[in-house]
Formats: C-alpha cells, structure tokens, sequence
C-alpha cells in the first residue's frame, strides 16, 4: 500500500485550495443529501458556499451523532506530566525557547496530582508531555503507565512520537490511546513553526498514526492547530489523513481534535482567525462526513461556544483541565502550555450536560471488554 507520506504528496495545497474554495450552492446540497459522503463532499461542507447551510447542516448533524453515539458525551482531564521540551515550536509555551521553570513530575508527585483528578470522578486519564527525549522519553512514559493504570480504566498520551516497538511496549502495559497531532499539513510552512528539535521532521511526525496502527492501537486521535494556516485546507488534509487510516487500519477507532491557538508564554500571533461560526461549521462537517469519528472538544474553547456545540456533533470534553505540571495538587500559572478558556470544575460541566438532556459518561473502555 501507498504510505500516507506518498497520498499526501499527490494532493498540492494550492490546488486542494481552490478547489475548497470553488465549491458551489450546488455542491453543498449534493453533500448533504449524499448517503455515504466522500472527501469531495467534505470539501463542499467546510467551504464558504456552506456557511449559508449551517442550520441545514446543524440538524443532519445532530441526528447522526444521537443516532451513532446517543445523547453523552465522554469524559476525560489532561494530567501534565512534564513541560521539558527539546522542541522550539513558535506557538507553544512549552517550546525549548521560553525561559520558564521546567518540571518533570517524580511517582509522588504523580500520585498526588491522581488523588485530586480521581476525586473529581474521572475515569479516563490523558497524559501529557512537552517532547523531550531524556527527560520524559519512552522510559519514563512506561514507568507512568505503569504507576497510573491501577487508577484508571481508560488511559490516553498525547506526548512524543515514537517508535512502533515503544508503543507496543506502552500498549502492553495498558495504553489505550494515543493523540499526536500534525499540527499543519502545509510542507513547506512546517519548519517555518518547528525550526528546531525532532518535531522539524516533517515526515516521521507524520508516518507517527501509521507506527500506531501497525502497533495495533485501541484509538489513534490527529487533528491540526487551528490557526497557523488556512483552516479548510489543513482540515481536508485530516480528512484525507482519516479517510487513509480507516482504510488500512480499520480495527483501530478514531479522533478528531479541533484546537485553536490560545494566549502561552511567547509572542506568537495566529496566522489565520478561525472564528466561533467557522470552527462549528468544520464539527458538524466532520460528523456529516464520518458518524463513527469520536469528536472532542477541550477546555480551550468558551463556555458559551461549548454549550451550544454539546447536540451538535461533539462526542467528548475535558473539564477542570489544568495545563501545567502538577496544577491539580499545586497550581502554577507560569508553567502552564496555553491558557484555558472554559474553567468550568466537573460538576459544573456535568450538570450543563444534564441540563442540555445528555448523559455525562466517565468510563466506556475496558481491557475487560475485549
């Protein structure tokens, strides 16, 4: 089989642009009466001929998601474990050119933070690093699987790529997602925001789902960084990048993340404004063009903007997310990857989700349930 590296370079940016951009009236009617749409589809639905079609589209998308996953939504909180990062990403307060205080978490100061996060009534547990070889690599990635996978049914990373054989490790000591962004898919801007550290490869970032799915994952999540560039382009390429691992990897599930750049340490400004009305065009798009795709929304949105996505595609939502090492059991803002927006505590968050008629789900994964 092709690799997605191959496929992706088939497609040229500039011409999947205008071809987004073209899209018709027509084209957009066609996607959403189509009974199994494809990427063309996708195209017509996030382009600006769709924005006349919102409410058209709000109504298909929530009947897919009730009719796929039911009125809940998935519960799950983002544990820091390091800011350490050899990376100089241009929008990350993490990145190795922020002078700010680095902290890797010891399994004491781990087993603390699980105490208040486990207090809260969360099952499913995403772990987090900035990307940093010695001080949170592989080894010490196993090492907190192992510690935290007692607590905690559903164990998610969101942390560096690796390698097959290192995933197989962690997925044998009880890993069962793992969330690894492209950021962008534009080629040639990509060293542009990564000038230094392994994230400036290009290509083993993006090779990164196909190691997981080779590894034999429960659930490999990918999405962009809503911001650097255009927005409608970035997301066909995820699109495309879904479409590809569906088809060669179909005993694995899937995630679409969508998110925008948020005020960090550093002075990077977004290149492209995604608005409120834009970003709920892609979600419902998404859920028109794949029902199956788990679809998540995290703390960096508002509340208002939250509360109105809960029927309208959206599969889960952290909640009393904290960005830094060790915020749970003693906050600090300055070590924090990015500011959050909704600040809403778990019960506050469960009580809108009941209020808005839907069920909040804290564990829907098991070993056991293989």
């Amino acid at each position: 089989m092709k690799t997605f590296e191959e496929l992706h370079a088939l497609h040229s940016w500039e011409e999947t642009t205008a071809s987004i951009y073209n899209k018709t009236a027509a084209d957009v009617e066609q996607a959403l009466i189509a009974s199994n749409p494809g990427l063309e589809d996708f195209k017509a639905l996030i382009s600006p001929a769709a924005e006349a079609y919102l409410e058209q589209m709000a109504v298909k998308s929530r009947a897919i998601t009730q009719r796929r996953f039911g009125k809940t939504i998935q519960m799950y909180i983002p544990l820091y474990l390091s800011n350490a990062c050899a990376n100089a990403c241009a929008y990350c307060g993490f990145s190795h050119d922020n002078d700010i205080k680095r902290i890797t978490l010891s399994k004491e100061q781990v087993l603390e933070e699980i105490a208040v996060i486990k207090d809260m009534g969360f099952q499913h547990l995403l772990l987090v690093t900035g990307e940093h070889p010695k001080d949170c690599g592989y080894d010490y990635l196993k090492e907190m699987v192992e510690l935290v996978k007692p607590h905690f049914p559903s164990l998610s990373i969101e942390v560096q790529p690796m390698k097959q054989e290192e995933y197989e490790g962690l997925i044998d000591t009880g890993l069962h997602t793992v969330y690894v962004y492209q950021e962008t898919y534009h080629k040639d801007n990509y060293t542009s925001y990564h000038p230094r550290g392994k994230k400036s490869d290009f290509s083993y970032r993006l090779a990164t789902p196909e190691r997981l799915g080779k590894a034999h994952i429960h659930k490999i999540g990918i999405g962009c960084l809503l911001g650097l560039e255009d927005w409608r382009t970035d997301s066909f390429f995820t699109a495309l990048h879904l479409n590809y691992l569906e088809k060669n990897f179909w005993r694995t599930k899937y995630s679409i993340s969508f998110p925008r750049l948020r005020p960090h340490v550093g002075s990077f400004q977004p290149n492209v404004d995604v608005n409120d009305k834009q970003l709920a065009q892609l979600i419902m798009a998404y859920r028109i063009f794949n029902p199956d795709v788990d679809l998540s929304l995290s703390t960096r949105e508002s509340k208002k903007f939250r509360n109105n996505m809960l029927q309208l595609g959206v599969t889960a939502m952290s909640a009393g997310s904290k960005t830094e090492p060790g915020g749970y059991a003693v906050y600090n803002k300055a070590l924090e990857q990015f500011s959050v927006n909704d600040d809403r505590s778990p019960a506050d968050m469960c009580q809108m989700i009941k209020e808005g008629g839907y069920e909040p789900v804290w564990k829907d994964w098991d070993a056991c349930m293989q």
